[in-house]
């Protein structure tokens, strides 16, 4: 049986807080990063084929042969107008029957896990781990530099940041 951690992040756009959390995921067969295609609470954020482009860079960046992104949102959304964590992970299980999956999230999500749909269910049919970052750099963090036209180089990977410099996303 493998084992798969499926981290789910808005990755608006993806910062090295988000690297440092992945670096500690080194120990699973597979890291799925699964941009968030409509944020649960209304967040705004960037376009979602936009992160994906910056998480696609991201990866590149990492080269870890284990971590991928997964399009999993892409055709919930189709399918039932709505993504919950409850729907990618039982959708996951589904594509990976013989794997574990782990669902990990950030110390921010855990406080609100409560307010998840399913949250006991997932807590019961998934393992989940809250794994916070070992660098303390938010997406918020970018961001702000973007918006103030300070550099970005230290907040975030090098394809990423080349991006981010070359285009106004933010």
């Amino acid at each position: 049986m493998s084992h798969i951690a499926v981290f789910g992040s808005a990755f608006n756009p993806p910062s090295l807080g988000h690297k440092s959390v992945i670096e500690s995921l080194t120990h699973f067969d597979k890291v799925l990063l699964v941009p968030s295609i409509a944020h649960a609470w209304g967040k705004v954020m960037l376009d979602y084929a936009l992160r994906c482009e910056l998480v696609d860079a991201f990866i590149d960046d990492l080269s870890l042969p284990n971590v991928e992104r997964s399009p999993i949102e892409e055709s919930l959304l189709s399918q039932h107008g709505g993504v919950t964590t409850f729907a990618v992970l039982q959708a996951l299980e589904a594509q990976y029957p013989n794997a574990h999956l782990t669902f990990v999230m950030g110390p921010d999500n855990l406080l609100n896990f409560a307010k998840f749909y399913n949250a006991e269910e997932i807590l019961t049919r998934w393992s989940v781990l809250s794994c916070p970052e070992k660098v303390a750099i938010r997406s918020t963090d970018i961001r702000h530099a973007l918006q103030d036209k300070s550099p970005i180089s230290h907040l975030t990977t090098e394809k990423v940041n080349r991006i981010l410099s070359k285009k106004a996303y933010y």
